[in-house]
């Protein structure tokens, strides 16, 4: 069975919530707050601290990526854009300084017309290798994560073109998000180079982050799918405590990784 992580996106970063995250547990998680601002006054030490007391360890750090006109590493305004880069290296490295390693990122934000596209995507490959100097300082990987709807990264093809020229540029991998093609073959698409997950599911028409098994999903095929490309990261849950049936608790995700990944196919 593969560990199990959870986004904080919805949690707290004070001691209770890791104690909590320990008693389900779950060692591992993704510090994430989606706003620049969020992180002004953010305790980075702090919060090593309070994770190492409980045994917790950060797997990940998810860059903000709002407000769009802060922060977008694919707009064709190139001081914008810059702009845009050195914020978040800023963040990679005070995060990078408390040892956090895997650092995920938006490649754009929305909407994107085709008609804009190619040079968007251009402008954000330029953009994802400039981050991976900052994290490469850190011995700190960019994961690239795929994105829903307009947004660069809605297809195995665009995750490649964005990854392609530079070796040290990973990949995220969102289970919501792309609706062009089930899961499972984009995990065999993107191969090794996803180092990370995102693990919630939805109905194949937009991302709607729910708990496996109250969406569309085959999970035994995406289990299956991790296996053949031999993923061995963390199954990091990105999901509310809202789900279509009720209010979850930690001790859901842990029954419910249980219920999904524990025997992995052979």
């Amino acid at each position: 069975m593969y560990r199990v992580g959870m986004s904080m996106c919805e949690m707290s970063f004070e001691e209770k919530s890791f104690n909590e995250l320990a008693k389900n547990e779950i060692f591992d998680i993704e510090i994430s707050r989606p706003r620049y601002e969020d992180y002004e006054n953010f305790d980075f030490c702090g919060v090593k601290k309070a994770a190492e007391n409980n045994g917790i360890n950060i797997w990940s750090f998810h860059l903000p990526f709002a407000p769009f006109e802060l922060i977008d590493v694919s707009v064709a305004d190139k001081e914008k854009r810059n702009t845009a880069v050195e914020l978040l290296s800023d963040l990679i490295k005070k995060c990078g300084s408390i040892g956090v390693d895997k650092f995920v990122v938006h490649p754009s934000g929305e909407p994107i017309s085709e008609t804009e596209r190619l040079e968007r995507l251009k402008c954000s490959r330029e953009s994802l290798s400039k981050l991976a100097d900052a994290a490469e300082r850190f011995n700190a990987t960019i994961c690239v994560e795929d994105l829903p709807r307009t947004c660069l990264g809605n297809c195995a093809e665009e995750m490649k073109f964005l990854i392609e020229e530079d070796e040290r540029l990973k990949i995220c991998f969102d289970t919501n998000h792309i609706t062009a093609d089930k899961p499972e073959n984009v995990i065999r698409e993107l191969k090794n180079k996803i180092v990370t997950l995102h693990v919630s599911d939805f109905d194949f028409v937009d991302e709607k982050h729910w708990i496996p098994g109250d969406g569309k999903i085959n999970w035994s095929e995406v289990v299956k799918a991790l296996k053949d490309i031999k993923y061995n990261g963390v199954w990091m849950y990105e999901v509310g405590f809202q789900s279509c049936s009720g209010k979850l608790t930690l001790s859901d995700f842990k029954e419910n990784a249980e219920k999904f990944c524990s025997k992995i196919p052979s």
